[in-house]
Formats: C-alpha cells, structure tokens, sequence
C-alpha cells in the first residue's frame, strides 16, 4: 500500500512511499472501516489545495505516513473508493463511497452521521474541517445513479461547484452593478462551469475570457464568452463598462495591470483559485480594497442553511449534470497509471502545462 506526498516548503518535491495500514477487518477498531481508493481526479485545483493548505487548513485533512514525515503533506483528491473491511455495522463490505480521499491506496474512516445515501468521516482530526470535505455519498443508493459518469463527475463536479456558486453569489450580490464579468484563465474548469453558467442565465452580465495566446482558440471555441483577450493584450478589455473580475489565477502581475486597466470602473475581484502557481500577495496596481478571497465551503454552508438539504441537492445536482453534459464536446479524459503515474505527470500539472481540454484520472 502506497500513498503520495508532496513536500510543504516546496510543492515541487513528491515522493511516493509505502504506508502501514491494516489489509482486513482485524487491524481496525469499533466503527471503522477501510477503504481501497479506486480512481480519482488530479487538477490545477489540488495545486490550489496544496498552494493554501497552511491557511485553509487541506494539510490537516490526511496526515502523511511514515517515520519521516515531517516536512510532508498529502494533498486531498477527489474519487472513489470501495469499502474492503468494516467494523460499522451500519456500512458492509463492498459499499463504495465518492469524495475527499488521499492520493493512497487506502484509507481508515470513522463513519458517522451515517444515512442510506450519505456518511460523513468522524475522524477526530477532522472535526474542525469544513463538512463539505467530510461528507461521502454512499453512491450506490442515489436515485439515478450512473457509473458511467464516475470520471466526469470526480473531475468536474468539485470544480463546477465552485462555479455555480461563484455564480450564485453575484448574482446574489446584484454583479457588483458590472455588465461584464472578466474570467482570468477563463480556459480552467472552474472558469467555464462559470462562463457557462452566466451563458445560460438571460439576466447575467456578458462574460469575458482572458487567457494565454496558446489557449485563445479553444476558449473562443467553447462559444460561452463574449469575447476572449490574452494576457499581454488586456487594453482590449473595455474600460468604460463596469466590471467584476475573477480571478483563477493568481498570477498578480496580470491582476495588477488589469486592475490598472479598469480602474473605478473595477467594482469587484474576487480571487478563487491559483492556476498558474502560488503567488498569492497583492501586487502591484491591485486595489486591495475591493478584492476578497472566495472559500467555496463557507458559501455552501451558508446555503444548506437556507435552502435546506433537499432544495440544495436539486438546484446543485441539476447544474453539475447540465455543465458536465456541456463539456463532452471538448473534453478528453487521460488514464493514469497508478501513484508512480501520478509522480510522472505531477510536475506538468504543477507547472500549468496540461492541455485545457484534458482531464488527469488516476486509476489505482
């Protein structure tokens, strides 16, 4: 049993080493169980994770095995697992789960809160951590559940809720009084599922894609922009409409002359995740003072609440099955072969060089 960690101090650095862990029911302890991770996803999004992992808390998630692990982290992922062994009564051998898991071949659970379709991980060490990361589907006994969907939905499903709820939260906000919304690295997942959800909402602002040159035909093509802009030509961008960004990137020499650029006419940015690395302070010509942090999690909390469950299931499952169907006509999913695949492709995924219309699944 093996499991990927990455160096703290400097996310470049992985290594993949073999974990202790029980192989059957009899190195578990009451309400346990474990569980054989299948296949998961791997994104620009989990750089994100590890990027803000001492100010998010991601680190705490999954500690890093072995006898010399300080210094490592393990950065949580997006899949599915099947339970092997079980000492909760309530959850048999055989049951498989979707959600957060590590980069491993295998993982012990607390299950608790435990319902027909849903389980959330009691570990203590994730009781402080956001419930969103600690709750599982029990997919087998969802309505309408389809297997042939496990990758897309492990791959886009945590990115497009992010969208639909950087949706939801302008338009809640009335768009800031912007009649463009600009998408930095609007070639990302997350900054399509948003493009697209401005695309199919009549009452929503024009959206705005800016993007590498290399990138600028396949974001044209998508057809969910109204226009698109690379990086070096942000002057395009008309400065006379009101505009909220958001920001994908956080790349600030790009924030910072956009923010230049737009000047009062800048009425938001709102800063989601780090695509292009981890530069995370305000540079230059970036107004600090209409710039916030977007913690998806905190959003969808809030949401719960006023919604309540059965509303938030339908309005959230609705968009990500509609934003997933979107994406058949440019995505193409590529297998990787285990952790030591993992490892091979890592530093691609690191350095911002995947293809915008590939996705990384890892089968274990």
């Amino acid at each position: 049993m093996f499991e990927f960690q990455i160096r703290k101090a400097d996310i470049r650095q992985h290594r993949v080493i073999p974990i202790d862990a029980a192989a059957d029911e009899s190195g578990l302890t009451d309400g346990e169980v474990l569980v054989r991770v299948e296949r998961f996803a791997f994104t620009a999004n989990n750089i994100t994770y590890a990027t803000m992992a001492d100010r998010l808390g991601y680190w705490q998630f999954f500690p890093p095995a072995g006898d010399d692990a300080d210094g490592w982290g393990v950065i949580p992922v997006w899949g599915f697992a099947c339970v092997i062994a079980s000492r909760a009564g309530d959850i048999p051998v055989g049951d498989r789960l979707y959600g957060y898991f590590p980069p491993a071949t295998c993982l012990i659970m607390k299950p608790v809160g435990i319902k027909p379709q849903r389980l959330i991980d009691g570990a203590a060490h994730r009781s402080q951590l956001p419930a969103a990361y600690n709750s599982y589907s029990r997919v087998a006994a969802e309505p309408g559940y389809d297997r042939a969907m496990d990758d897309e939905r492990m791959l886009l499903w945590p990115l497009h809720i992010t969208s639909f709820f950087l949706w939801d939260v302008l338009q809640d906000r009335q768009w800031h009084g912007a009649r463009q919304v600009v998408i930095v690295s609007a070639s990302s997942k997350t900054s399509i599922g948003l493009a697209y959800a401005l695309n199919v909402d009549v009452d929503a602002p024009v959206a705005v894609g800016v993007t590498s040159a290399s990138n600028l035909d396949f974001v044209e093509n998508l057809g969910l922009y109204e226009r698109t802009v690379a990086y070096d030509a942000l002057t395009d961008i008309d400065a006379d409409i009101p505009a909220v960004i958001v920001d994908m990137s956080g790349n600030v020499d790009v924030l910072g002359h956009l923010h230049a650029h737009l000047g009062e006419n800048m009425r938001r940015c709102i800063n989601v995740g780090l695509t292009h690395g981890s530069e995370t302070g305000m540079g230059e010509g970036v107004i600090a003072e209409r710039s916030e942090f977007f913690f998806a999690p905190s959003h969808i909390q809030k949401r719960v609440k006023e919604w309540g469950a059965d509303d938030f299931g339908h309005r959230t499952s609705t968009f990500l099955r509609d934003a997933t169907v979107a994406t058949r006509d440019w995505l193409t999913l590529k297998t990787i072969d285990g952790l030591t695949g993992l490892a091979e492709v890592y530093p691609e995924v690191c350095a911002g060089r995947i293809p915008a219309d590939q996705g990384l699944i890892v089968k274990l």
